[in-house]
């Protein structure tokens, strides 16, 4: 079975609840609807209007409800993998890109890796793990740091919006890939991580990174230093 199917069901469990008490409303006050109608301004089309306005408002409650359930799995995950586990927590954004990725190196997992649209990852001395599920999450891929490559900051356009990504490139049964994974913001109303703390987040998982290839006696990565800024001025005082 699927392990994100008991996920769905209660999901489409409960837009269906929503739903019949939204149409249930409709029906009980389908009198007083009748009452309040006439008594509204005449424009062309009246009917068909208010149709698609209930349409539209019905569609709107169903996607907060299902936004709220998601960000409610995902804050339940958090916490049960805070309280079990060591090592750095943090929220992922699914792209097509990541999950095809995972697919191209997966080699001892029976099924197709599939991620939650906010998935989790933790980071620890061990490795990098993918985490789905709720209160009680299910780990969907794990990556021990002698399959990890380098890891990099570089950034993608998602929906028109430049974003930073963290590249994790790894090698896995003879395949090398490029993960690319966008950190979800923690801010209500922000998208992905940007900025100090997603170069933060990058630093941190590189030290771990290499503390963990140095204590299985493994020759790091070179540390990569800042990109000197060459200003206009300072060229031209470099040509004189």
């Amino acid at each position: 079975m699927n392990e994100a199917a008991p996920h769905r069901t209660k999901l489409t469990v409960l837009v269906a609840l929503f739903a019949a008490l939204v149409v249930a409303g409709l029906v009980l006050g389908a009198a007083r609807v009748e009452e309040v109608v006439p008594r509204l301004p005449t424009v062309p089309g009246g009917r068909a209007t208010l149709a698609v306005i209930a349409v539209a408002a019905l569609v709107c409650a169903i996607l907060i409800l299902v936004r709220l359930a998601r960000a409610g799995r995902c804050r339940a995950r958090r916490r049960a993998l805070e309280a079990s586990v060591r090592g750095q927590v943090s929220c992922g954004i699914r792209t097509g890109m990541l999950v095809s990725a995972l697919n191209e190196v997966r080699v001892d997992e029976p099924h197709a890796i599939r991620l939650a649209a906010r998935y989790s990852m933790v980071a620890d001395e061990l490795g990098v793990a993918f985490w789905n599920g709720g209160h009680r999450p299910r780990r969907a891929v794990f990556f021990p740091w002698r399959e990890v490559r380098n890891i990099r900051a570089d950034s993608m356009v998602i929906g028109g919006t430049l974003v930073s990504v963290l590249v994790l490139r790894v090698r896995r049964g003879g395949t090398s890939a490029e993960l690319p994974i966008v950190f979800s913001a923690p801010r209500v109303g922000a998208y992905a991580l940007g900025d100090a703390p997603f170069y933060a987040l990058v630093r941190s998982w590189k030290a771990l990174h290499r503390e963990a290839l140095k204590a299985a006696g493994t020759e790091p990565p070179p540390v990569t230093g800042a990109i000197p800024v060459i200003r206009p001025g300072m060229a031209y005082a470099g040509a004189r």
